[in-house]
């Protein structure tokens, strides 16, 4: 992986620059500052809608915070910023391995100054610090899908929001032998960081967890009104060994007598053990439809019940990537198909992935170099991040016209690329 330590980054003098002019402060917070992080954590919960923290809450929050590169735009003498964005160094699974990945989060603009081009700012900076940092990809879940693809990234990481009709779905999948228990919320906390972290490289897309992401699953979060809500169990083998749970909340279904079940997070390194999760959530008593979001997109659920129309699964977008080194990110990851070896041309209006490379594909891995050979492809740095961990195909985006170039090329390509099972990335961050 990489010992890159964002926090060890400086504010990007750019951004500090253009900002400075637009009579902004933009500066990395004082993590050691109690006044400093109260102030971002504000800025930050009135960015996302959210109520303002509690001191419980807060305390909670600012253990988040000192693990991160935390940046506020001020305004003149006020302690509390107007913009917020903060970032981390994480591993990133990838086809065949994981690449260090410079996470961004907490992108805030107040509404009293938008349209200003602060988030420009904020965004544009973040992408030259990782870049210079040596970081190769930058990687980020988004609340508005609108804004991010004119920075160059892509959204790469598409995943399933399932609802099952319980009533009606039935179950012919195979008997699991182990057993199911409900778990306190100390140990289920513990048991989805763990589970986690042991899976993690089964599916490109996933990342790092960290401590109070699960803690908030679990149902431990003192900003979570619906906490004391909820459940977990887990599946253990014939060993007594834990290879999957879940975490979920029930509501009830007004005038029912019966409840929907909520899944806050699913999580198995076994297909036993999710096909025993999956049994257990669609037999729970008095429950009418079960509902859970985040999962892949080739999620066996449909094949695993009697009445595959009793499932509904949407795919929408999660995970976006933005691709800054091209040589390291295209090298890091192992591809499928025979041998190939194209000339690619990447367009990047912000410079970092710009350029003609040529790809040598061998034995599934890849040399990449700068070129001056004609380009067979052509795509934007956008298309070309979505397309990196297999999860969008390339002949997908070339019916789109997001590609051009030689057909039988981005056929050649897109096959490389391809992954044996869908990436995934089963947190928001």
């Amino acid at each position: 992986m990489t010992d890159i330590d964002a926090r060890d980054v400086p504010a990007d003098p750019h951004s500090t620059e253009n900002l400075h002019r637009s009579g902004f402060d933009y500066r990395v917070i004082d993590t050691a500052d109690p006044a400093a992080n109260a102030a971002f954590l504000r800025a930050e919960t009135r960015g996302f809608l959210d109520a303002e923290p509690t001191d419980e809450s807060r305390e909670e929050m600012a253990g988040i915070l000192r693990e991160r590169r935390n940046i506020g735009v001020f305004e003149a003498e006020d302690p509390l910023p107007i913009a917020t964005i903060n970032s981390w160094v994480t591993p990133l699974t990838v086809p065949g391995g994981e690449i260090p990945m410079w996470a961004i989060s907490s992108v805030t603009v107040s509404a009293t100054h938008r349209r200003r081009g602060i988030a420009r700012q904020l965004l544009e900076g973040e992408l030259r610090a990782a870049a210079d940092a040596g970081v190769p990809v930058a990687g980020l879940t988004v609340s508005e899908a609108t804004i991010y693809g004119r920075y160059g990234f892509g959204a790469a990481i598409p995943v399933a929001d399932i609802t099952v009709d319980a009533r009606r779905a039935g179950w012919v999948g195979s008997p699991v032998s182990g057993r199911l228990a409900y778990v306190e919320k100390n140990e289920l906390a513990e048991t989805l960081s763990d589970l986690h972290e042991r899976s993690r490289a089964q599916r490109a897309g996933q990342v790092s967890g960290w401590p109070a992401r699960w803690r908030r699953m679990a149902g431990l979060s003192p900003a979570d009104k619906s906490a004391a809500d909820v459940r977990g169990v887990v599946w253990r083998d014939d060993e007594g060994q834990v290879h999957g749970a879940v975490a979920y909340r029930l509501k009830e279904i007004e005038g029912e007598f019966r409840a929907a079940l909520e899944v806050r997070h699913l999580v198995a390194d076994s297909d036993e053990a999710l096909r025993a999760l999956w049994s257990f959530l669609l037999h729970h008593d008095l429950v009418n439809r079960v509902s859970v979001d985040l999962r892949p997109v080739d999620d066996p659920i449909t094949w695993l019940v009697t009445d595959q129309r009793a499932v509904n699964l949407r795919v929408h977008d999660h995970g976006w990537l933005r691709i800054l080194d091209v040589p390291a990110a295209l090298q890091a990851r192992r591809y499928a198909g025979a041998d190939l070896d194209v000339a690619v041309r990447v367009t990047d209006a912000l410079g970092h992935a710009e350029g003609v490379w040529q790809v040598q594909i061998t034995d599934g891995r890849a040399e990449v170099r700068a070129s001056d050979a004609a380009p067979e492809i052509t795509l934007d740095v956008a298309a070309l991040s979505s397309a990196y961990l297999g999860g969008v195909p390339l002949t997908q985006l070339a019916a789109a016209d997001r590609v051009q170039g030689d057909r039988e090329a981005i056929i050649g390509l897109s096959q490389a690329l391809r992954a044996t099972e869908a990436p995934l990335l089963s947190i928001w961050y």
